[in-house]
């Protein structure tokens, strides 16, 4: 090779370079950050030398990530940084065809891990852990100061199967006590103390009337429940004006709207939420084994009140659904070959089936896009992908899709049981279909079909 050569050589590169820090700059990416990005598109260049990048395909950068995503000790911010730098790298620089289609959004919305105190984690912690740790200042000097009693309320909770979502919510409202009154001695509190409290909720904070009565439960829970105090008196304090809520619902053409602004997992995941009426944990708890495509139906585990129940799986997506999760289990082979694919069990079954733990039947539908470590155990697994990404994911497609409606992933739940009941379907098979104990709560769903006094003709249009 002459000089000649070499020199035109690394002019090339470093006008590559400069070209691609000018894409940096202009799509607002911090100046001292730029050289990570660089590093990170260098690394990936690396691990595929000998071939040009016109030439790479989306499966090499599924590859790539995939393996990122199995790198322990690799941070939430990292791998996302990864992900950004490879986007900018071939959507703004190399720009073969495949880029712009490629689903990069699911690379950083879906690498998110679980909390450590996340529902799906302390669900089926290990026992002798009785909490996760906290960065929460107010909460470790709520377990710190009243630690016994701390301990009693976390087994009392327990013994009761309350679900780790309301262990949390309960946890939060004690410590909001605790720290409005200063920390007093329990000696020192009493059934004005809590009346206090919850009128500083309606009157200072100005609370829903939900929230403050999730307040009370919490308190009187805690001083009837593990201190043994009689708090029957708790009623004179300034109560939240109750509102009346009528559930967000889409029509149908609004759906296929929402729908078709979503692609990849987003797109399967909010389906299934519209198709099923499943909650937004449901689905992302989702087990393989529970995907029943003999019979079209999916097995809910665990809904809410610890309850199972069974709902129909939509015709429609059986074949993307099929498609899919044959790369999950692609994607598991992987975690196998490398020393991992081991997912969380709820505790009884782990202790019986330890094993079953590597199969493929039990892994998530919807893992995360990397391995996280699991605080109960110290075990490195593939969770499945945190609730907010949906969330996100639902929120910026009704935006782009145009509906100007609070829609939420619970708006597809909502959707789910109206149109039912619209098409004619009786009220107690999609109170069965939504898990709810009483069909009181499925009622909230009658506002919008024309049934009985709700379909009576408006004055206005008798006029013409």
């Amino acid at each position: 090779m002459t000089e000649e050569t070499t020199r035109a050589d690394q002019h090339a590169i470093d006008r590559f370079w400069h070209n691609y820090l000018s894409i940096l700059e202009k799509s607002s990416i911090p100046k001292g950050t730029r050289r990570w990005y660089r590093q990170h598109a260098e690394a990936y260049i690396n691990a595929h030398k000998g071939t040009r990048l016109a030439q790479h395909t989306p499966q090499l950068v599924d590859s790539y990530l995939n393996a990122k995503g199995r790198t322990t000790g690799l941070q939430e911010w990292q791998f996302r940084q990864i992900v950004n730098a490879l986007r900018l790298l071939f959507c703004q620089l190399i720009r073969p065809g495949w880029a712009d289609d490629y689903d990069w959004y699911q690379w950083r919305a879906f690498a998110k891990e679980l909390e450590s105190d996340h529902p799906t984690l302390l669900r089926d912690a290990n026992p002798s852990q009785l909490v996760a740790p906290s960065n929460n200042p107010l909460l470790r000097r709520f377990r710190e100061s009243y630690a016994d009693d701390h301990t009693a309320f976390i087994k009392t909770l327990r013994v009761r199967r309350m679900s780790p979502r309301t262990e949390k919510t309960y946890t939060h409202w004690l410590t909001r006590f605790f720290h409005f009154h200063h920390w007093p001695s329990l000696e020192n509190l009493d059934g004005q103390s809590v009346s206090a409290y919850l009128e500083h909720l309606a009157v200072n904070r100005r609370v829903s009337a939900s929230t403050q009565k999730v307040a009370l439960n919490a308190l009187i829970f805690f001083f009837r429940e593990v201190l043994g105090r009689n708090m029957d008196g708790v009623v004179a304090f300034t109560h939240a004006a109750p509102k009346r809520r009528v559930p967000v619902v889409l029509a149908q053409e609004e759906i296929k709207r929402l729908l078709g602004t979503l692609k990849g997992r987003q797109w399967l995941m909010a389906s299934l939420m519209y198709g099923t009426g499943m909650r937004l944990m449901e689905c992302v708890r989702l087990r393989v084994q529970d995907i029943d495509f003999g019979y079209r139906q999916i097995t809910v585990r665990a809904g809410k009140g610890d309850k199972d129940r069974v709902v129909p799986l939509p015709e429609t997506l059986v074949v993307p659904l099929e498609t899919y999760l044959r790369e999950v289990e692609s994607l598991h082979q992987g975690d196998l070959e490398a020393g991992y694919g081991e997912v969380l069990l709820p505790a009884a079954l782990a202790r019986k089936l330890g094993a079953a733990a590597k199969s493929f039947g039990w892994q998530y539908v919807f893992p995360a896009t990397r391995l996280a470590m699991d605080y109960s155990t110290g075990k490195t697994r593939r969770h499945h992908v945190h609730q907010t990404s949906l969330q996100k994911a639902i929120r910026h497609a009704a935006i782009k899709a145009g509906i100007n409606k609070r829609v939420t992933t619970h708006t597809l739940r909502h959707s789910f049981a109206t149109h039912l009941l619209q098409s004619g379907k009786d009220i107690r098979l999609v109170q069965e279909l939504l898990g709810h104990a009483d069909v009181s709560t499925t009622m909230i769903y009658t506002h919008v079909i024309k049934k009985g006094g709700l379909g009576v003709q408006s004055p206005l249009d008798a006029l013409s």
